[in-house]
């Protein structure tokens, strides 16, 4: 097991986050170029990113602070105490949404063609995340003498989930980057829910930190899975059946910058004529 902290007290999971969000906003911008998404729209994304960033580690912590007062209930509600992935990206996606949605009209071009590389830079910045907690030796298996590791913190062998949970984050980084650099692949969002939260929901049975319960064995993060599913299958034939067939128009929503210039300057000529 190697030491948490590294240099000076610097801890390794608090470098892992912050690789992860580094290189999640790299994938946004190298993405978004490659898709021809707007200089102005770029920098509005980010504006917006980095607003979602900050709330939903606050939600992260409070949906933690819920998890801990389902399972102990006499300690009180208490803030502080860890983090929940899926509650920072609940609570992250619905800051993200509200000012997209709140200041969307001030940018010509839409959310929807950065879309598909949202879940790209997600997949990177969790699987970092998932290495730091593997330094911090949290989230970590149930006991296993054969394939388990030592953490200082716990007394037996338990398996690395989080590297388990890394690898597959990374994988799926890399498959979501092809299908949409390479296959313009439209429905990255949907495949990024039905993915992660099957593969969520499996990998909490052999999870043996404390999570608290909701229903018999199952976690409160299996039934945010459940949620994340069924999410990303009914976007899924909302994008093919509805909304790219009857509401988006490609020629409208995909325009690059030197479409937009252009299209100014036809209008000031027009001006001009009048």
């Amino acid at each position: 097991m190697l030491p948490d902290a590294i240099f000076l007290d610097v801890h390794m999971y608090g470098v892992m986050i912050a690789v992860g969000l580094l290189c999640a906003f790299g994938v946004l911008f190298f993405y978004s170029k490659r898709l021809n998404v707007t200089s102005n729209f770029v920098d509005f994304i980010f504006y917006v990113a980095v607003g979602a960033i900050v709330l939903g580690f606050g939600a992260a912590t409070l949906v933690q602070a819920f998890y801990n007062w389902l399972e102990n209930p006499d300690a009180g509600f208490k803030i502080g105490e860890g983090f929940t992935f899926l509650g920072g990206l609940i609570g992250g996606a619905a800051v993200f949404l509200i000012l997209y949605f709140a200041f969307r009209k001030k940018f010509n071009n839409g959310l929807w063609q950065i879309m598909p590389a949202i879940p790209c830079a997600i997949y990177i910045a969790h699987g970092f995340g998932r290495i730091g907690c593997f330094f911090a030796g949290c989230c970590y298996g149930i006991k296993n003498d054969t394939f388990g590791l030592k953490f200082p913190n716990i007394a037996d062998k338990v398996l690395p989930t989080q590297l388990y949970e890394a690898a597959f984050l990374f994988i799926m980084f890399g498959i979501t980057s092809y299908l949409v650099l390479k296959k313009k692949f439209k429905y990255n969002l949907s495949l990024y829910l039905v993915a992660y939260g099957v593969f969520r929901f499996l990998i909490e049975f052999i999870r043996g930190d404390d999570r608290g319960k909701f229903i018999g064995a199952l976690s409160p993060s299996q039934f945010w899975s459940i949620g994340m599913v069924l999410l990303g299958i009914g976007l899924f034939c909302a994008a093919k059946f509805w909304f790219y067939k009857k509401i988006a128009d490609p020629e409208k929503i995909y325009k690059t910058d030197e479409q937009l210039a252009a299209e100014k300057e036809e209008k000031s000529a027009k001006r001009d004529l009048k």
